[in-house]
């Protein structure tokens, strides 16, 4: 039986090699989450270079949530990334859950940065 690590490993590759192949140039919204924050990131892969990003560490996000582990924690996030990204002259992005069930947080996060204007 595979470990759990190993697992999750397999399932975020399947996730990135797929959202790759119908990316089209356009960069990648990866989503990281924990037991207790979570975090996000445009990336360009063609540069290797981070374009904008948003954790519920942040100090200006940490004092608006009251926990990182929430709906709402993920929401700001992704209100936050939207801003910054849209800032930086991001509009469009494929959106890599990176092995995480579209659902809960991550869902959370996901409608959040659509509704602040990001196109995915």
């Amino acid at each position: 039986m595979m470990a759990n690590r190993v697992q999750k490993g397999n399932r975020a590759g399947r996730t990135r090699k797929k959202v790759k192949s119908v990316a089209n140039g356009r960069l990648r919204l990866s989503v990281f989450r924990s037991s207790k924050n979570i975090a996000a990131q445009i990336i360009d892969d063609a540069a290797g270079k981070t374009i904008a990003s948003a954790s519920s560490l942040d100090a200006n996000l940490r004092d608006t949530v009251s926990k990182g582990s929430d709906k709402d924690a993920a929401a700001s996030v992704g209100k936050a990334l939207a801003e910054r990204a849209i800032k930086a002259g991001v509009k469009d992005v494929v959106f890599d859950r990176g092995g995480y069930i579209f659902h809960g947080r991550i869902k959370a996060l996901a409608d959040a940065a659509r509704e602040a204007g990001l196109n995915f």
